[in-house]
Formats: structure tokens, sequence, C-alpha cells
């Protein structure tokens, strides 16, 4: 018999943790995988609209990491799981870094904020980066309120941002779309 998706049990606006917690939706620990999640998403998105303009196989081994980072937000940090939950390793980090280095070797150097935009699969990129911000903030909002929170998995988040403000250029590089410099307007009086 196959499994229902709806089990009713948050109807009420309480959920579970890995390791069986029960825990108001609005809980910092909710808010932050949930906002991974988003991201997970998004990637997916930004995913199908780069194939055949880029390789996309570190945007999936992106989307299998953060489902790694959401399983460790999940967890009730007090209680043992009987499920065995990923790693995130500093090898991950060092793939976004390496990444990042080979993209920026055919970059333009930045010598101003640029706008973001300029083709659709640029913006959604730069989407993706702003919900990849949001959910680092998240973590740190869960850390900051006295939550276990790996370290490691704020500095992925924080590196994964990099990767995609990275990512958007290069893909405005390949789509031949010029970057808009962002010209701060001073009103000098």
């Amino acid at each position: 018999m196959a499994f229902k998706i709806y089990t009713k049990t948050g109807d009420k606006g309480t959920t579970s943790l890995i390791g069986g917690t029960k825990v108001s939706k609005a809980h910092f620990r909710i808010e932050a995988y949930g906002t991974v999640d988003e991201l997970n998403s998004y990637i997916g998105l930004c995913k199908d609209l780069l194939d055949g303009i880029t390789a996309t196989d570190v945007l999936q081994e992106i989307q299998d990491r953060l489902f790694t980072v959401g399983s460790s937000l999940a967890c009730d940090p007090e209680k043992e799981t009987k499920m065995k939950i990923p790693d995130l390793k500093e090898e991950d980090i060092t793939l976004l870094e390496k990444e990042m280095d080979k993209m920026d070797e055919t970059l333009p150097v930045m010598k101003s904020f640029i706008l973001p935009g300029g083709h659709p699969t640029v913006s959604q990129l730069h989407v993706a980066r702003c919900i990849c911000r949001r959910a680092e903030r998240a973590c740190v909002r869960l850390q900051a309120a006295g939550e276990e929170v790996d370290q490691i998995v704020i500095k992925y988040i924080n590196r994964l941002s990099d990767y995609l403000f990275t990512l958007a250029r290069f893909a405005a590089h390949l789509l031949q779309v010029p970057e808009t410099p962002w010209r701060p307007r001073i009103d000098r009086g």
C-alpha cells in the first residue's frame, strides 16, 4: 500500500522534529529548514533554466547537500535519533570555492556592484542567492536563540550564496548579457 501524502498530524500548527519532539510550525528550527527547502526547490528551477547553457551537475550536488543541511536542522539536538543523518563536510565547501575560482577565470573583474537581471535565468539565480541569504539568517537566528546549529551548516550556506552570485555572473557571461553596474545617485545639493 502506498503512503498518503497527508497525515493530518500538523493540522493544529505543530510538527515533529527528527527524534519525535513536537514543536510549533513557527519555531525557528522549522523556519530554518523550511527556508533551506525553499532554496533547494528554487535551485531546481535554476538548474532547469541552465540546462543546455552550462553543466548543471554541481547544482545537483548542491541540492543533495541541501537535503543534508535540512536533515541536520530538522533533528532535535537533545535526542538521539535512530535515523542515520548524512554529514556535511569541508570538502563540500571546497567544491563551491573551486567552482567559483573556475568561473572567475573567465569573468571580468567586478569594479562596482551590479544590478541583478538582464536575462530571466540570471534573475532567477539572483533570487536563489537572496533565498540562500535568508536561509543563512534563519540559521543564525536559530543559533542566536540558543538552539544548536552545526557551524559547518552556516559556513556552507554562506559560501553557497557566494557561489550563486558567481554563477549568476557566469550565466550572464555565457548568455552574452552585459552586466549593469550600479551607479549610486548622489545628490550634492
